[in-house]
């Protein structure tokens, strides 16, 4: 199942990496697009919410690392009251392929 490293800016331009285990987030956030935090927080719990759900569909089990990806997300948004979010990059990988360079959260 071929899956999506991202890389965004928060509102205080610091930059984090995550990961989402299904192309479906193409679906939901767009490289080189910015969105309102709130915006892209319901974005990115709809895509990593559906794309845990392919997992399931596919393994039979929910997908840990794009629920824990979820959960740094929640978690740094926290930090602000609004601003915007930045997708700076979003690269396809398939099963058992690693991008070197990216840290998760």
């Amino acid at each position: 199942m071929p899956a999506v490293n991202f890389k965004l800016r928060w509102p205080d331009g610091q930059e984090m990496s995550g990961y989402s285990p299904s192309t479906i987030i193409y679906e939901h956030l767009c490289a080189g697009s910015s969105y309102a935090l709130e915006d892209f927080i319901q974005r990115a719990e709809n895509a990593l919410n559906a794309a845990s759900e392919r997992v399931k569909d596919v393994k039979g089990f929910y997908c840990s690392s794009a629920m824990d990806t979820l959960s740094a997300l929640r978690y740094h948004a926290r930090r602000f009251e609004s601003g915007q979010v930045q997708i700076l990059d979003m690269q396809t990988a398939h099963a058992g392929q690693v991008n070197s360079g990216w840290s998760s959260f």
